[in-house]
């Protein structure tokens, strides 16, 4: 036997070994056997093209692939607005089927029916870290987000399954700070900006927005004061996945969007996506004034 063939044949026997528990995680993401399917085979015909020999965790590595092909069959599902279905009902299980019947089980039709609800970041970030014990450090690349951000998907989609939605006050409170901010900007205004900073602040961009002349990454609140003095004078305050964000629209297209993250009466964190991929996949809602 070849090394390759050798090699093809571990990553063979690894993945069948890890079936069941990729087959949960679709499951948890999806609630479609259909669908558990399709993305459990997608994910092993993406990595048996992969060299795996430097993946310490392949089992960990295996969960992130799936959960990135899972996210793209929420978002895709999402933007045709369909559910497997009728809106925010998971396909029941064929009880024929042991495993998937356990599988069932062990959700809960409930549970899954409030998933349902959840926007797909939200539902992955929620399913990864609290089902699954992934680490948020590994969450944030599949959903693009920093790990403050990724953390903060958690925590409201956790509310949610908890029957505690987002009180209308945070986000009244917070839509004020995003206001103010932009105002600030708009006008100028260095010191209000500082205002509304935390220090410890952090700016990140995708690479379309580096491409349209910003940097990748801007660190604390004089810096991104600094960044944002005198401009915003086409961003409007808005629901960006459900959370309070920026959209910037000019020529009647979205162009940018930003989520924002907070701390207590301070934006801490602000992440531009410009990428049309990403920014068709978002929800994204502007709020009147």
């Amino acid at each position: 036997m070849t090394q390759k063939n050798f090699e093809e044949n571990f990553l063979s026997r690894q993945f069948e070994a890890s079936r069941d528990h990729l087959r949960a995680v679709a499951y948890r993401m999806l609630g479609s056997s259909a669908e558990v399917d399709d993305a459990v085979q997608e994910a092993w015909l993406r990595v048996s093209r992969y060299d795996t020999s430097d993946v310490a965790n392949l089992r960990g590595w295996l969960t992130t692939v799936v959960a990135r092909i899972c996210l793209d069959m929420l978002r895709a599902r999402k933007s045709r607005r369909e559910a497997p279905m009728g809106p925010h009902v998971p396909e029941p299980i064929d009880e024929t089927r042991e495993r998937e019947a356990e599988m069932a089980d062990s959700v809960g039709a409930a549970l899954l029916v409030v998933l349902e609800t959840l926007q797909p970041a939200e539902r992955l970030a929620f399913v990864l870290h609290d089902m699954f014990a992934v680490p948020f450090e590994e969450i944030a690349p599949i959903v693009g987000r920093s790990v403050d951000a990724s953390r903060q998907l958690a925590s409201r989609a956790r509310r949610r399954v908890q029957g505690a939605p987002v009180p209308e006050a945070d986000i009244s409170h917070q839509r004020a700070i995003v206001d103010a901010f932009l105002r600030a900007s708009r006008e100028g205004n260095f010191e209000g900006l500082l205002a509304l900073l935390d220090p410890d602040v952090v700016f990140r961009a995708d690479q379309a927005a580096v491409r349209l002349g910003t940097l990748p990454e801007i660190r604390g609140a004089d810096a991104v004061a600094q960044l944002y003095k005198g401009r915003a004078q086409a961003a409007r305050t808005a629901l960006v996945d459900g959370e309070i964000g920026v959209a910037v629209i000019f020529g009647g297209r979205l162009r940018i969007a930003l989520r924002v993250t907070f701390n207590g009466d301070r934006i801490a964190g602000i992440e531009a996506v410009a990428d049309a991929d990403q920014i068709a996949a978002m929800e994204v809602e502007v709020l009147e004034r």
